[in-house]
């Protein structure tokens, strides 16, 4: 071996030989027999160093993974007889190996079992237990082979192809009838043998027990021997995590209701008198985590055969599940309660399927309703945040106490199905007594209060938020409820947690100020001042940005006394901050569109005269139009790149918050009625001259072209004289991703204003299409994976103008570009149908060939047209189907073939008889078809349902192409 290229290996290697190792691993990879170099280095102990034992591990498993078919019997027979001699030798070393050394090694040793143990090693198992016998070395490996061979058989994680998946169910089952029993009985042995002397052995076995208990037969395990057995390993420190580990699986393993049942029953039993029920008395949290995960497999596998049993109708055994399941109620209960987080999310899902039961019975006992009364206590503690949160930097634990919390919403849901006047009381209780006491109170106290309000709009379900009507007892609890929390002044809470809990909650419940207006005022203030836009922490600020603008919008009958004061108190929060002026801004330009939003809202929805309206909106823009020239000025002058870039950003800003304040407009509301079209004509002609600037193209014509797009739905035809000029300039320089971008604008255009927009798209058509064709023809790397993306996205942008101006009623566009031109577009369609293995592309293409028959295909069609349907676009509608990337199992592929059988029905439509004479007598034949198939597919194609030709079109393709292929 190359002992240079070895050097790289080790993890301390400069990178010239870390590479040159790589390098050389690759070579033997190649090389038909380096492989036998690694393998006798590995059986005669050649080298000492691990890196290089590893090394040759890899080199052997990638021969068995990829190339062990290539092998001849001996040098496969040579592969079995070195991992047996290197396991040989690992009984005898002074020292074990390394563990990520046993860990590859296992992977090989599993590897060579799933392709060989069927055919030529079905005495896999009893070869490697010959070898290791009961030494704690050897034993440390089989249990690691085996575990790295359920990995390979049945972890799910790992995708397996169809023929692997029949290999695996294939190799269980022959282990099964052969060797599983001699396997666990092993498994015993080692045990019984090492569980006070080498718990690290021990823990490992009950692992794989573990692993294996879900596949093999349970009585193997669940039986009386091993259970005392792991019963008894509950009681030893060091091995009772692993122990809890196993029982759960065994637990968890699919077996007869009643059986099961027996099962858990005989288990709670003995844990139960061993003291494990006693949780307050056990300190350690790591294995209580466990216990509580074993409790919850326990009692979700009861609640399980109580389900199966009353579908069976055996309502005897149905009764004592339910009774067993009771029983296990206080248990669940103190787990659910537990400080530890961990602990309490593991038992939640059997307290979630213990509702569900209770959800379903008639009639609750005492002892059921006091249990779902404890639950509910417990999910309100447990919701409640610790002093350790970090609000400011939330890191890894906080993100786990989030989820956390998303479960015991899931359950507070699902107590409000149970009970939801017990819930609605319960909060009601916690919320009022807390909030008449604020002041004094702790904050997570406050907060969790503040958040069970908000949690009982969902818990407690209606139509459009319509809480304060219908039920009266509800619609009054909710009513007090939000009176408390907007008159108590806790709004002025000193933490960000209750200050953010407050407006979220205030703006889920807006419908309350429908009813009690009155309160509007404060909640404004609070939104306004520093309890919410001024508040000193970023993230409330942000936050109430998006609130403040919600709230607006969904009151915005109610606003109209206070329109005037909002945009005056807003008015510092709207400045656009140049990146020169060295201010920090309170919001971030993200946050400031939600301030114009609600401006425009106001502005629009507002009572006054069209006049006034008008005056608010010029006053919101001007401010904008103003610092735009200014900046676009200064860009123009810029030479540093950085400041380029900033000021490029702020033009952007400005722009976007423009655009943001038309999304206000609506049907009953429009520009013009609200007389603001000229204010936004006046943002049009401001914006426009950015497109001609050559300093920072993408960022400006990008938010320009999003400008015209919202101009183009407010504005209407008043915006089309500012089209034409705004569209050569974003036609020079253009970039595959700039031409992807304002297609979709030209399209908007044409598909709104049609026949108004047809000299205009005459006279950009042919530019349009150069500029596309001159950057689909630029050459590209081989390689270039995103290129070629691009260019596919264009190419498809390019086909969908195509179908918007011939769906739009505007072929005469295409067809007054001259016969050079419309051929040349017509043929680059037939390419799109045929050519590109793109199904998206395909069906865009044979809708726009079908359309053009339908509007061209007649006797009164354009001079040549018919000799084009018959040389290119018939053609087209069989070469598409018939390619080897057609792939009639894909979606999109089969849209394709549907529109592709729609465009030979248009021809057979328009051309009628001559073109199933010339089907049947010229094209056909010519594709060598057999007459009575040719018979068959022209009565197809004549039949008046199009379903009945689609249906026969993919038969006949997917047929063809199994035949293709088979040749």
């Amino acid at each position: 071996m190359d002992e240079q290229a070895l050097l790289g290996l080790n993890p301390n290697a400069d990178s010239d030989f870390r590479q040159r190792a790589l390098a050389y691993f690759e070579q033997l990879k190649i090389s038909p027999d380096a492989w036998q170099v690694c393998a006798e280095a590995l059986a005669q102990r050649t080298y000492s160093d691990d890196h290089v034992k590893f090394f040759c591990f890899q080199v052997l498993e990638h021969q068995v993974k990829y190339k062990y078919s290539e092998l001849t019997t001996v040098q496969q027979q040579l592969i079995r007889e070195t991992l047996i001699s290197w396991l040989q030798a690992q009984m005898l070393n002074p020292q074990p190996e390394k563990t990520f050394i046993r860990n590859k090694a296992a992977q090989v040793f599993a590897l060579l079992f799933v392709t060989e143990y069927l055919t030529k090693w079905p005495k896999f198992f009893f070869d490697i237990l010959s070898v290791v016998d009961l030494n704690p070395r050897g034993v440390d490996l089989y249990l690691r082979i085996l575990m790295a061979i359920d990995s390979e058989l049945v972890d799910r994680d790992v995708v397996h192809t169809s023929e692997e998946a029949r290999r695996n169910t294939l190799i269980k089952d022959t282990m099964r009838e052969q060797c599983i029993p001699n396997l666990v009985e092993s498994w015993y042995q080692i045990l019984q043998n090492y569980q006070y002397t080498n718990s690290e052995v021990t823990c490992q076995c009950l692992e794989v027990v573990g692993a294996y208990v879900s596949w093999i037969d349970l009585s193997l395990i669940a039986n009386d021997r091993f259970i005392n057995m792991l019963l008894g390993h509950m009681s030893i420190e060091v091995l009772r995590e692993e122990a809890c580990d196993c029982l759960f699986e065994v637990v968890n393993k699919g077996m007869d209701p009643v059986d099961k049942m027996k099962l858990v029953e005989s288990l709670c039993q003995v844990l139960q008198s061993a003291g494990f029920f006693s949780i307050d008395q056990e300190e350690d949290v790591d294995f209580l985590a466990r216990f509580s995960k074993l409790v919850n497999g326990m009692g979700q596998s009861l609640i399980v055969s109580w389900s199966k049993l009353i579908k069976n109708g055996d309502i005897k055994n149905a009764q004592e599940a339910l009774q067993a399941i009771e029983t296990k109620v206080a248990l669940m209960l103190q787990l659910l309660i537990h400080e530890d987080d961990d602990i309490s999310s593991n038992i939640i899902g059997f307290c979630y399927d213990y509702l569900h039961i209770l959800k379903q019975l008639t009639v609750l006992s005492d002892q059921q309703k006091a249990n779902v009364e404890a639950i509910m206590l417990a999910v309100m503690k447990k919701l409640t945040y610790d002093e350790e949160y970090n609000f400011e930097n939330e890191g890894e634990d906080e993100a786990m106490f989030v989820e956390y919390r998303k479960q015991l919403k899931l359950l507070l849901d699902r107590l409000a199905q149970v009970s939801p006047e017990l819930l609605l009381a319960s909060v009601r209780r916690v919320f009022t007594s807390t909030l008449q006491n604020w002041q004094t109170t702790r904050f997570m106290e406050v907060e969790v209060a503040i958040r069970l309000l908000y949690m009982l709009a969902e818990a407690l379900p209606v139509s459009h938020g319509a809480h304060f009507s219908g039920d009266v007892s509800k619609a009054s609890a909710l009513q007090d409820m939000m009176r408390t929390l907007v008159t108590s002044g806790v709004s002025s809470y000193q933490h960000t947690s209750v200050t953010l809990e407050f407006f979220e909650t205030v703006v889920r419940y807006e419908k309350f100020f429908t009813v009690e207006p009155q309160h509007i005022p404060c909640v404004l203030m609070a939104f306004l001042d520093h309890r919410g836009l001024r508040h000193s922490s970023a993230k409330v600020r942000s936050r109430t940005a998006y609130l403040f603008s919600r709230f607006v919008k969904s009151l915005n009958k109610q606003m109209n006394p206070f329109i005037e004061d909002i945009l005056n108190r807003i008015q510092d929060l709207l400045e656009l901050s140049p990146p020169e002026n060295g201010h920090q801004s309170l919001l971030s330009s993200d946050d400031q569109l939600f301030i114009y939003e609600t401006a425009g809202v106001l502005i629009v929805n507002s009572e006054y005269p069209a006049e006034r309206k008008q005056a608010l909106m010029r006053n919101l823009l001007t401010p904008l139009m103003e610092k735009f020239k200014i900046l676009l000025e200064k860009l123009m002058l810029a030479q540093d790149e950085e400041r380029q870039a900033s000021l490029a950003d702020c033009l952007n800003h400005a722009v976007g918050f423009a655009s943001r304040t038309s999304k206000a407009f609506s049907n009953k509301q429009t520009v013009k009625q609200c007389g603001c079209s000229e204010v936004y004509l006046d943002c049009l002609q401001t914006f426009l001259p950015a497109l001609s600037c050559p300093l920072q193209k993408d960022i400006l014509r990008s938010g320009v072209r999003t400008f015209l797009h919202r101009m183009i739905i407010c504005l209407e035809e008043e915006v089309l004289p500012f089209i034409p000029s705004a569209s050569e300039h974003m036609l020079k320089d253009c970039e595959a991703k700039d031409l992807q971008e304002f297609i979709p604008l030209i399209n908007q255009i044409t598909a709104k204003f049609k026949i108004q927009v047809s000299p205009f798209l005459q006279q950009m058509f042919m530019p349009l299409l150069h500029a596309i064709f001159e950057v689909l023809l630029r050459p590209a790397e081989e390689n270039d994976q995103s290129a070629a993306l691009e260019k596919q996205m264009l190419r498809r942008s390019y086909f969908a103008f195509l179908q918007t101006v011939t769906g739009s009623g505007m072929s005469e566009v295409i067809a007054n570009q001259g016969a050079e031109n419309v051929e040349r577009v017509l043929v680059t369609v037939i390419q799109g149908a045929v050519e590109y293995p793109d199904p998206i592309a395909q069906k865009t293409c044979f809708i726009i060939l079908s359309k053009l028959v339908e509007l061209w295909g007649g006797k009164d069609g354009p001079v040549g047209f018919a000799d084009f349907v018959y040389k290119h676009i018939v053609p087209a509608c069989f070469l598409a189907p018939l390619k080897q990337t057609f792939d009639l199992a894909d979606a999109q592929t089969v849209l394709a073939l549907s529109e592709c059988a729609v465009t030979l029905k248009t021809i057979h439509l328009k051309r009628g008889p001559e073109c199933v004479q010339y089907l049947q007598q010229e094209y056909l034949p010519s594709l060598q078809v057999a007459p009575e198939i040719i018979q068959e597919f022209c009565q197809a194609l004549q039949q008046p349902d199009a379903k009945v030709f689609k249906n026969y079109l993919k038969v006949v393709e997917f047929v063809s192409q199994r035949a293709l292929r088979s040749k």
